[in-house]
């Protein structure tokens, strides 16, 4: 998993009715674009993640609208 500051980081719900949480990577701190990553989420929180296989990067150019 490789991402860019700007990127977008989706963890999706783990069970039925839990909606995805979708922040925007403000700093990579792996090297070549590997996690460790710093993220904002929509609700203001921040935090350090390394993404799961329930997590999705979606690229700047990529983005849905």
């Amino acid at each position: 998993m490789r991402a860019t500051e700007g990127d977008q980081l989706v963890q999706h719900g783990r069970v039925v009715g839990q909606h995805d949480k979708v922040g925007e990577i403000v700093e990579v701190m792996g090297q070549g674009g590997n996690p460790p990553y710093r993220v904002r989420f929509e609700d203001g929180h921040e935090g350090v993640c390394s993404p799961g296989p329930d997590t999705e990067i979606r690229h700047r150019t990529t983005q849905r609208r």
